[in-house]
């Protein structure tokens, strides 16, 4: 075999050991058994007569002739993935699969519970909808379109703005009942409800270190979810996002947005993909329920 033999799923199988770093987890992508994994890496270096991953007991790791040939891999994937999206986005009508990656909070509390309306409105697109945005390139195609609360810093995506969603300070009725204060000083023996250290980046836990470094932290979650769920238990205030905070009547707003903070809201896509009927049917819903939603 030389290199000119190489093809597609040659490269395909390199990539997705390059990305997972693993055996395993390739194959479980790639739907094959671990040892075809093993033989079909073991083909391309044979081919390339070049060693292109060291294999550590936590993983395999590029070697540099791995490193030098993964941006011509990269490169090749991006071509067929480019013209795979131009050929799917001559749809006529909105039909197909569209996958959408957004925060888990979006998903559940915003778009699920729309998609009753937009099933009705098109029974012919299958929507996928991905959490956990962080490991979701739209670059590389892993999604179609994505809600984000960060913009993108790529130049090559499709950016658009499509609102803004603003957060408070939010108590039980409960917990401010048990723990009574000055209406000037609406936090004194009130603790917080914290994101875990891993989280520090987020808008809500850069507002609560930056203006309250000294609050006490009655529980350290990794979710708004599970924030939601201890306020709703009367353990402490949080910073919620206003529009899931109001679905809960017995929440009550202890600071106010205007002394908290709003988020915009981005979509965003792949260029290639803007003449797809489908990609525009769900990122026009995506806007419509953004404005109904009355975020901030």
């Amino acid at each position: 075999m030389t290199t000119t033999e190489l093809d597609w799923n040659d490269l395909r199988f390199f990539l997705t050991v390059a990305r997972t770093q693993s055996l395993t987890k390739t194959a479980t992508a790639l739907k094959v058994s671990q040892s075809t994994v093993a033989r079909r890496i073991e083909a391309i270096e044979n081919s390339l007569q070049v060693s292109l991953f060291a294999h550590h007991q936590t993983g395999y790791f590029l070697t540099d002739a791995g490193q030098g040939i993964l941006k011509y891999a990269e490169e090749v994937e991006e071509r067929i993935l480019l013209l795979a999206s131009q050929v799917s986005g001559l749809d006529l009508r909105p039909v197909g699969t569209v996958r959408l990656a957004t925060a888990e909070t979006l998903a559940s509390q915003l778009i699920i519970p729309a998609l009753p309306r937009f099933s009705a409105r098109f029974p012919d697109i299958a929507l996928e909808i991905i959490t956990g945005v962080n490991t979701v390139s739209i670059t590389r195609h892993d999604a179609d379109l994505a809600l984000r609360l960060v913009r993108p810093e790529q130049n090559s995506l499709k950016i658009r703005r499509v609102g803004r969603m603003a957060s408070a300070v939010y108590g039980s009725e409960t917990y401010l009942r048990q723990h009574p204060t000055l209406e000037t000083h609406p936090l004194d023996g009130r603790g917080f409800i914290t994101w875990d250290s891993c989280y520090n980046h987020l808008p809500s836990a850069k507002w609560l270190t930056g203006n309250y470094p000294n609050a006490p932290a009655t529980l350290v979650i990794t979710s708004v979810v599970s924030q939601i769920a201890a306020v709703k238990a009367n353990l402490g205030l949080a910073v919620l996002p206003c529009f899931i905070a109001s679905q809960n009547g017995e929440m009550v707003k202890v600071i106010p947005t205007e002394q908290v903070f709003a988020e915009d809201l981005w979509l965003v896509s792949h260029p290639d993909l803007t003449a797809s009927t489908r990609i525009r049917a769900v990122a026009d819903f995506l806007v419509e329920i953004i404005d109904e939603a009355q975020l901030v």
